[in-house]
């Protein structure tokens, strides 16, 4: 028993030292991709790098591509993309959602989500089938996203975005079960 109370002690401390801005957090190389110029889209970006994200705001529509100061503006999906991206679609009335959304299943990427109320339909689902998606990327595609804290504004969507993203990244179910 001790063994195993010392091994929870070691995480503890080093959890501890990285909350007092002691140590690394280690998040380099976990991006994140926000599509859709939003006003979700700009607070996911901000808060995400203050997480340790590397921001990208991908707008397929290069009248709309604005970012917030600092972070980097594709109208293509990233070359880059990887395991360690998470992917968030922030507008789910865009005409070319469907199209955008199995263009970027089609990258690797670690995580992917579209917001959008569970209360509504989602005809892009119909949609990227008849693009010839398959069955297991349709069910990659997570629908609602973020923790359900009740939010309503811009920032609250992003914190509840970014926390639901942290929790399954660290294997945690999110909200006040430790």
């Amino acid at each position: 028993m001790a063994h195993s109370h010392d091994a929870h002690a070691h995480d503890a401390d080093a959890l501890c030292d990285v909350a007092h801005g002691e140590a690394a957090a280690g998040a380099e190389g976990r991006a994140l991709v926000a599509v859709f110029a939003s006003p979700v889209a700009g607070y996911l970006l901000r808060y995400g790098a203050d997480l340790g994200f590397r921001g990208i705001l991908f707008e397929p529509d290069p009248g709309r591509a604005a970012a917030p100061e600092g972070f980097e503006v594709v109208t293509a999906p990233p070359a880059d993309l990887d395991g360690t991206a998470d992917i968030v679609l922030t507008d789910h009335h865009r005409p070319e959602l469907a199209a955008v959304l199995h263009e970027l299943l089609a990258h690797k990427c670690r995580w992917i989500g579209v917001m959008g109320s569970p209360r509504h339909p989602a005809p892009y689902l119909q949609a990227l089938a008849e693009l010839g998606a398959t069955e297991e990327d349709i069910a990659r595609v997570h629908r609602p996203i973020g923790l359900n804290i009740g939010s309503r504004t811009p920032p609250e969507i992003a914190v509840a975005t970014l926390a639901g993203l942290l929790a399954d990244r660290n294997g945690r179910p999110g909200g006040f079960a430790f």
